[in-house]
């Protein structure tokens, strides 16, 4: 039976509208009660996680920046990888001119944005962006870059892919957390790796490990776990690259907390 639970967040555990909910709470709180230890595993910021950590109840390692970052339960900083500078100052000289893009960076406790947007601000509840110089960007304590499109256009957030792997090669690592969302870390860094780490500081191994998930910043956390899930709505490029793992429901129907009240519980 798996003693690690792992999930992605948006599109996967949170609801459409990117919330925790009760019943999801509930199950997640009774796997605690039998035992269970849960990883929050997402590119989102770890002060993010961290208040939702609050709100879920039940202490949880956090994997975030899609593995750039470990923290324990405690908050203690387990496990960080950071995004060289020389591929930072080539992220802002390719994409600096374009002016339908919007580039992000997390920093240490920040999370900075080239240019004010209304929409972002008001994504979350209490952590918003700081805005940053693009001509002068932060080079250390990166977790990583990423990119995102007013018009969350994916075809041209691949050419803008295409044109990363070719400049910066073996140098970084470049996944899209959604179709709208590409982001850029230091090579080697998935969740799947640092999914591992927090297996072993709790004196397991990956095939002890259940994990759940919908992007291709999930895929390597997806192949690497004793049991890796695919969400329903996953984008296709997800189900190309895992064709024999599980496919469960949506996020709107809570598929995770379903799955795991029927087969953990």
């Amino acid at each position: 039976m798996y003693k690690i639970v792992a999930s992605d967040l948006d599109g996967t555990l949170l609801t459409p509208d990117h919330k925790i909910a009760p019943f999801t709470k509930e199950v997640l709180q009774q796997l605690h009660q039998q035992g269970k230890d849960f990883v929050f595993a997402t590119g989102r910021h770890h002060v993010d996680v961290a208040e939702m950590r609050e709100q879920l109840g039940i202490p949880a390692f956090m994997i975030t920046s899609n593995g750039a970052r470990v923290h324990t339960c405690q908050g203690e900083v387990l496990f960080q990888q950071d995004v060289q500078p020389d591929v930072i100052l080539g992220l802002m000289e390719l994409t600096k001119d374009e002016p339908d893009l919007r580039i992000h960076i997390y920093r240490h406790d920040d999370w900075l944005l080239n240019i004010e947007d209304a929409y972002l601000r008001d994504f979350h509840e209490t952590f918003t962006y700081k805005l940053f110089d693009v001509n002068n960007p932060p080079l250390d304590g990166v977790a990583k870059v990423f990119f995102t499109r007013d018009d969350k256009d994916h075809d041209k957030l691949v050419v803008l892919e295409d044109k990363f792997r070719a400049v910066f090669g073996e140098r970084a690592s470049i996944a899209f957390s959604t179709p709208w969302c590409l982001e850029v870390m230091d090579v080697g860094v998935s969740k799947g790796h640092a999914l591992a780490a927090v297996a072993e500081a709790k004196g397991y191994a990956l095939t002890d490990c259940i994990a759940f998930g919908d992007g291709m910043n999930d895929v390597e956390m997806l192949s690497m776990a004793g049991k890796g899930l695919v969400m329903g709505t996953a984008h296709h490029k997800v189900m190309a690259a895992l064709p024999d793992n599980g496919v469960i429901g949506s996020c709107a129907d809570e598929a995770v907390a379903h799955y795991l009240a029927e087969h953990l519980l």
